[in-house]
């Protein structure tokens, strides 16, 4: 999230999936370990070992993956959860040789909070479409598994409590996903606001500027022609008085749907000295360009800066300007980790969105990413 007085924010989308997953594997992981235990425990006639002990074996396994990934704080891979889900079903069409009589028709065995989890880990790795059918078809495989097992054994009761379940937690995540993508856009426009309120307020002192100039320069005229300076027509003065309302007009005729030129370098370092948490090396050279160019140049850079303050592992990052050929050339580099494009998650708007599009659909404007083990620069570039 946004920091005061700082342009740099992160994704509550990104946030969000981070939180559901590192709390679903932990779940997942304790669940799973406890099935095992319960399993062996129950491991008395009908159960058959050569049924129990590969099922088991390879549930372990899944276990330990849900565990790596709470352990090192990971997405969770879609993967994961669809063979998740698969070894449920098959655990479920097997309780006859993995559950003890009692336990199953009780609907209290081991088996049967692992469809529990496994719907519940559908509903928070995968939208709608996808988590309610894999809800459904988990929760249709336990109750045939159990009919297997035991031709008279209820499983409406079981069913309804696991349709529950599924439409619950679809709901609920289907509301904190809408909650996460409102925050969302609501930081990104702020962002752009704070940007745009920046632009504005530099573009206000570069015009104070030009007048207080031509105030200055048209004072000194009329001073000297009042103290009688001139006695005669004097081709400097008329030269001077020309540039004074040559000045005046162009900023009288600026019109105000054409964005007037600001200070790209003043803007710039502003936007670099709002980096929480990261110091900046800067080296701008001073350039002009229209506002709605530098107004994308910062934005760019603000989401730069703060990928890297989020995700390349280091604290410092370095800022600069320069002229290359015809072109305004603008790079951030750090020396982080790297990360490989093509597999951004989903939710990466900022590289995308607000780095590559925005700078590409730019007239002659464009942007390039390159990123490895040696870290990642981000090259902006407008040509006028």
């Amino acid at each position: 999230m946004s920091h005061p007085g700082s342009t740099r924010y992160d994704s509550a989308t990104r946030q969000l999936t981070k939180a559901v997953a590192r709390t679903g594997a932990g779940a997942r992981t304790a669940v799973g370990s406890v099935a095992v235990v319960a399993a062996l425990l129950g491991a008395v006639p009908p159960v058959s070992a050569r049924w129990l002990v590969p099922m088991l074996l390879l549930h372990i396994v899944w276990t330990v993956l849900y565990a790596r990934v709470f352990w090192r704080k990971e997405l969770l891979p879609g993967w994961l959860v669809a063979g998740d889900v698969a070894i449920v079903i098959a655990l479920c069409l097997a309780q006859r040789h993995l559950v003890a009589m009692e336990a199953l028709t009780t609907s209290s065995s081991w088996v049967a909070g692992l469809v529990t989890m496994s719907v519940v880990m559908a509903g928070v790795t995968w939208g709608p479409r996808v988590a309610v059918p894999a809800g459904l078809v988990v929760a249709a495989s336990f109750a045939v598994g159990v009919r297997l097992a035991s031709p008279t054994a209820d499983v409406f009761t079981t069913i309804g409590i696991h349709l529950v379940q599924l439409l619950a937690i679809v709901l609920l995540m289907t509301l904190l996903r809408r909650s996460a993508a409102s925050a969302d856009t609501f930081l990104r426009e702020s962002s752009r606001a704070e940007i745009a309120l920046i632009v504005e307020r530099l573009r206000r002192e570069d015009e104070l500027k030009q007048v207080g100039s031509i105030h200055e320069t048209s004072l000194h005229t009329l001073t000297m022609v009042g103290l009688g300076t001139y006695d005669e027509p004097s081709r400097t003065l008329r030269a001077q008085v020309a540039a004074d309302l040559s000045a005046l007009e162009k900023l009288r005729d600026t019109p105000r749907a054409v964005s007037p030129p600001i200070a790209l370098d003043a803007l710039l370092d502003e936007v670099a000295g709002r980096a929480t948490g990261l110091a900046v090396r800067k080296h701008l050279v001073p350039e002009t360009v229209p506002g709605d160019v530098a107004e994308r140049f910062a934005r760019a850079v603000t989401e730069a800066l703060a990928n890297v303050a989020l995700h390349a592992g280091v604290r410092e990052a370095e800022l600069v300007s320069s002229r290359r050929g015809g072109e305004i050339l603008v790079e951030v580099a750090d020396a982080g980790r790297g990360f490989d494009q093509d597999r951004l998650p989903p939710d990466r708007f900022g590289v995308r969105g607000s780095i590559l599009d925005m700078m590409r659909s730019l007239p002659n404007g464009g942007a390039e990413i390159s990123s490895g083990d040696r870290g990642t620069r981000v090259s902006l570039w407008w040509r006028p």
